[in-house]
């Protein structure tokens, strides 16, 4: 069995270095994440308002999927770290399980359509 080789910031690779498209490829992921989540919580907060049809336990779905998420990300983040992957490739492992989440809730809450103050 070949011995585990050290970390040495000396000695770095340099032929495993992220292109910039790559670099920019996982910027373009977390923005998209980021304005998909932007978008669920201007829906949730138009739901407490009665201004979008939202599903009654929302509010819990809310805090409740959370955790899962998180840990998700998480997880991918500590593995792609322990592969050795490069910076660009480890932010992706994190923010695609967090887009898949934030993706869905988007679509789901968009398709229920505004709502009427009562």
């Amino acid at each position: 069995m070949p011995a585990k080789k050290s970390f040495d910031p000396f000695n770095l690779d340099l032929m495993n270095m992220a292109t910039p498209i790559q670099t920019w490829q996982a910027g373009v992921q977390l923005a998209t994440m980021l304005a998909e989540a932007q978008m669920v919580v201007t829906l949730r907060v138009l739901g407490q308002l009665g201004l979008w049809s939202v599903t009654a336990g929302e509010n819990e779905r809310m805090v409740s999927e959370k955790p899962e998420a998180f840990l998700k990300s998480a997880n991918a983040v500590i593995s792609a770290v322990h592969a050795g992957k490069r910076p660009d490739q480890v932010l992706s492992a994190a923010v695609t399980p967090l887009g898949r989440k934030t993706r869905s809730n988007m679509h789901r809450l968009a398709k229920r359509g505004p709502g009427l103050p009562k």
